[in-house]
Parts: structure tokens; C-alpha cells; sequence
């Protein structure tokens, strides 16, 4: 029976897919755990994985398209197996209204669940979650499943988290690929006794629209097409995204690697394979291009227009979107200052000379704001169209540049904590921001937010707001110079700061008197300690 196969939502906030690289064509034999397609999210591009034997008997989203998700990906199926049905599966005199009604009528009160037999659905892992990615299954059919055994880890836009199995049983039915994301509550897996028929009720669980395609004809013609493409294009470098990971870990350039993989693809093992003694020395391309100028004629210069056009990814489109929203609603206004950091590098030296003690610039930065916004709450707030929001909780949410992007974990009530604590937990925060392991409650609910670019050495920056907050301070490099102190110019530490505010909650001389009593904490860490 064949099976259709959907673009995948692979965060809540992802609307759309692209198919990078299309790894099977129409015809081809497939069998469980080859990879299909390289699919772009807004988090990475992806292998996309079959978990199902078969031919590929359509692709419905050409390489290098975008589609929503949902939209017909592929189906798979036995060869000859007549798809029309499928494809046709939407008349011509059905609305979209019409359609998107009758998807969310639930159709499984329907089914008689015979006894033993428990339906999974995917969990909703957070208040804002809509819908989970299943990132990795652990379990396949067929598989005995206990009781607390891992079956799959789901994946959100924030998150990977392990999701464990509240009953016993086989595994007889996976409703979710590997990569694949469902709404909340859809059909995720069934567990039951071997041998139980469950394709009744795997059937009237099942949720999607089928989206017109073109024909397998067409589909074949253009599949080919881009293929011959591929092969004849010296600029992108055909590899897997582990295979991708690994040399940049080690420093290979790609473009020297022979894949071995299928249409010549670099697969994992060339890279851990390669051996750069095949590759041309520097000198020896020096030697071999001077041969070749020497037979040639004099040169004529002769430029060529070169352009590149990058895709945006699924992630820069939301970063984008959502910082374009924060500007041009919010009015942006912007205060910034000096100041001295000779006390705080002198604080810091003495801090750290304790045993088990490391602290750095950025958490004390992290405790003085805590400490100035209790002092001054209207900064700790939120705009809504009917009321101001005072929070009078500290929530500091901090900045942290990821692979493609940029995540925001948040310590919760941050002035209770004390600078180690804060040292620890940002460290800690981090690290599985940068890992994709970090919780969607470890994400939510701050009330300010700091971004500090001074360890790449940046003197001042301007950021726009992270909302709901109303003000987000941006913090540089502390620089040596020349500063004037008791009427001598002496050589100093000065750090420069600077708050965005949003004009609708903060007004100037607020914003102004919260930076006042940052500077004071900063400039006398000794009172961050009482």
C-alpha cells in the first residue's frame, strides 16, 4: 500500500520547507533507513529518512523548492501501484475552506481500539507547543517496547527531549517519521499485543492535506534535469551534513574530498578517510602556475560579474521576522555611557583568587543590571495595547549566538542570585543552547535582555529589543586608554554601554537614572556584594 510522505514541521514557528538535495529519484528502489532527501529547517539541513521498502513513485517538491509544510513530499509504494487517487485526492469543486474543516474533524471516535491496544499521540512538552519534530525514533516496529523504555526524542524549535513509554506492549505502527512534525495530540505511535491489526485506526488518525503535483512523467523529466545540473556545477560541494560537520571539525576543505556516496555524494567515511597527501602543496601550485603563465600570453585583464544567491533558511526568516516586528512597532530610543572598569578588573582579579571561584565581566554585567532593574521596575516591563506591565520578578534573559542564529536562555529571578551562581548557571545555559538540548521553560518568561559583543572586540553596539521586554542593554570590549582622574591624564579601563528602550514604556530620563545606578554597581562591585 502506498505510502505518502509530507514536508515536515520541524519547529512551531516553521511554515515552510525546502528540499536541498533529493538523494532518490522516481524509479528507484527504497529501502528502510535510506536516506531520501536533504530537507532545510530553520535549525539545519537535515537527512530525511525512509522508513518504509519501496519505489519512489512520485516527488511532489523539486530540489531547491520551498513548500509549506504539510504539502506532498513523496510517495512510496510497490512499482506499478496505481497513485492516481492519491494525487487526485482533492475534487475540483472542493474549497480550501472546505478542505481545512474537514481535516480537523477527528475521525478516530469512528474506531473500535481493540483491548491491549493503546494509541500514542505526540506530547504537548510546552504551554506555547503546537506541534513536536520526532528527531530520532529509538524504537522501530516490531520492536518490544517496556514500560519507561525511550521511544523517540521530539524535537521543538527550543528543545530535544527524551520521551519516554508509559506502557508495554510491540510497537505495531509509527505515525511520525524520523524528521517528520504532527499538531499536538495526532497519532504519534500505537503499542499493543504482535500481530494486532491496527491499520483501521492508523487510518482514521491520520491528519494531512494532499496537495496537487504534477505527473510522474514530469516529475522524472525534471528530476533528471537537476541531476545533469549537479554534476556539471564546479560550486557546490555535493556532501552529507555529518560528512559536512566532520571537516569542518578537522579542517578539510571539501572540495578536495572524491565522494564515494551515490551520484558521487561525500559520505562520513571519505572525510574520516581522506588523507591530504593527495592534495597539491601550496608551493607547488605556486611552481606549476608560474610554468603556466610563463607559456601563455600577456595578460589582458578581462573582469566577469559574479554573483552568489544563498536561500534564506527556515531560521533566518523567523529571526528576521521577528526583529522586523520588535522595530517597527516598538519606538526604538537609545542611551549609552561609560564606564570606569579599573574597580571591576581589580574586584574580579580578587574574586577569582579564591579557590573553586571564576567569574567574568559578563556576569558581573548580568548582577548589576539584576540589582538596577529593582530599582527601577519600570525598565523590568511589557507593553500591552490596554495596560503597562510592571514586573517586579528579575528575569535576565542572555544572548547566545548558535549555528545560524541566536537563542536567549533565561536565568530566572537573577537578583537572587550571587555572581558565582550566576557564572554557573549562564555557563550552563549556554552550553545546551549551543547543543540544541536546552528546555522550552529555560527559554521563556525573562523580563530584560543583555547582549555583550565586547569578547569579539566590538567598543559599542546598538540591539533591537527582545519582546515583550521594553529594553535590552548592549555591552562592548573594555578598552585601555588615556582618561582623565583627579585633574591627570592617566591610563584607564573604560567599558561602554548601551540601553534600547521602548519609548511606550520607558521615557528617557527613566531609562537615564537606570543607567545611572548600573554604572554605580559596576563601578563599585563591592556593593553588589552586600
Amino acid at each position: 500500500m502506498a505510502q505518502i510522505i509530507t514536508m515536515p514541521r520541524l519547529s512551531d514557528t516553521m511554515t515552510e520547507g525546502v528540499v536541498a538535495t533529493w538523494l532518490k529519484k522516481v524509479g528507484d528502489t527504497i529501502k528502510t533507513g535510506d536516506i531520501l532527501a536533504e530537507i532545510e529547517t530553520d535549525k539545519a539541513t537535515m537527512e530525511f529518512e525512509s522508513f518504509h521498502d519501496g519505489v519512489l513513485l512520485h516527488i511532489g517538491i523539486q530540489e531547491g523548492q520551498s513548500a509549506p509544510v504539510d504539502s506532498l513530499l513523496a510517495i512510496i509504494g510497490s512499482a506499478g501501484e496505481d497513485i492516481s487517487a492519491l494525487l487526485n485526492g482533492e475534487t475540483a469543486t472542493e474549497t480550501k475552506e472546505e478542505k481545512v474543516v474537514e481535516e480537523a474533524k477527528p475521525t478516530s471516535a469512528a474506531v473500535e481500539i481493540p483491548a491491549g491496544v493503546k494509541v500514542v499521540t505526540m506530547p504537548r512538552l510546552s504551554d506555547t507547543m503546537t506541534t513536536g519534530t520526532v528527531a530520532t525514533w529509538l524504537k522501530k516496529v516490531g520492536d518490544t517496547v517496556k514500560e519507561g523504555d525511550i521511544l523517540a526524542e521530539i524535537e521543538t524549535d527550543k528543545a530535544t527531549m527524551e520521551f519516554e513509554s508509559f506502557n508495554a506492549g510491540t510497537l505495531l505502527y509509527i505515525g511520525v517519521q524520523e524528521g517528520d512534525s504532527a499538531p499536538v495530540d495526532t497519532i504519534l505511535a500505537i503499542l499493543g499485543p504482535a500481530g494486532t491489526d491496527v491499520s483501521g485506526i492508523a487510518a482514521n488518525y491520520k491528519v494531512g492535506a494532499v496537495v496537487e503535483a504534477p505527473k510522474n512523467e514530469e516529475v522524472k523529466a525534471v528530476a533528471q534535469e537537476v541531476v545533469v545540473v549537479e554534476q556539471s556545477t564546479s560550486g557546490r560541494v555535493f556532501a552529507s551534513p555529518l560528512a559536512k560537520k566532520i571537516a569542518q571539525d578537522k579542517g578539510i576543505n571539501l572540495s578536495q574530498v572524491k565522494g564515494s556516496g551515490e551520484n558521487g555524494r561525500i559520505v562520513k567515511s571519505d572525510v574520516e578517510n581522506f588523507s591530504p597527501s593527495a592534495v597539491v602543496t601550496p608551493s607547488q601550485a605556486v611552481t606549476e602556475a608560474t610554468n603556466a603563465v610563463a607559456a601563455v600570453k600577456p595578460f589582458v585583464p578581462a573582469g566577469e560579474v559574479f554573483q552568489e544567491e544563498i536561500k534564506n533558511s527556515q531560521m533566518r526568516k523567523t529571526i528576521a521576522r521577528r526583529l522586523s516586528e520588535s522595530k517597527f512597532t516598538a519606538p526604538h530610543y537609545y542611551l549609552t555611557i561609560e564606564l570606569d572598569m579599573d574597580n571591576a578588573i581589580a574586584s574580579r582579579n580578587m574574586i577569582n583568587g579564591l579557590p573553586d571561584t571564576k567569574v567574568s565581566f559578563n556576569d558581573m554585567v548580568i548582577k548589576a543590571s539584576a540589582m538596577a532593574l529593582k530599582k527601577h521596575p519600570q525598565v523590568n516591563s511589557q507593553w500591552r495595547e490596554d495596560a503597562m506591565v510592571i514586573n517586579h520578578h528579575v528575569n535576565i534573559g542572555v544572548a547566545v549566538a548558535v549555528e545560524d542564529g541566536l537563542m536567549v536562555p533565561v536565568l530566572k529571578f537573577t537578583d537572587q542570585m550571587s555572581l558565582t551562581q550566576i557564572g554557573t548557571n549562564v555557563k550552563d545555559l549556554a552550553g545546551k543552547a549551543k547543543s540544541k538540548k536546552i528546555q522550552p521553560a529555560e527559554m521563556e518568561g525573562s523580563t530584560f535582555t543583555i547582549s555583550n559583543l565586547g569578547m569579539f572586540g566590538i567598543q559599542s553596539f546598538t540591539s533591537i529589543i527582545n519582546q515583550p521586554n521594553s529594553a535590552i542593554l548592549s555591552v562592548g570590549a573594555i578598552i585601555e586608554k588615556p582618561v582623565v582622574k583627579n585633574g591627570q591624564i592617566v591610563v584607564g579601563n573604560t567599558m561602554t554601554v548601551t540601553l534600547a528602550c521602548d519609548h511606550r514604556t520607558v521615557d528617557g530620563a527613566t531609562g537615564a537614572q537606570f543607567l545611572q545606578t548600573f554604572k554605580a554597581f559596576m563601578e563599585n562591585p563591592v556593593t553588589m556584594l552586600a
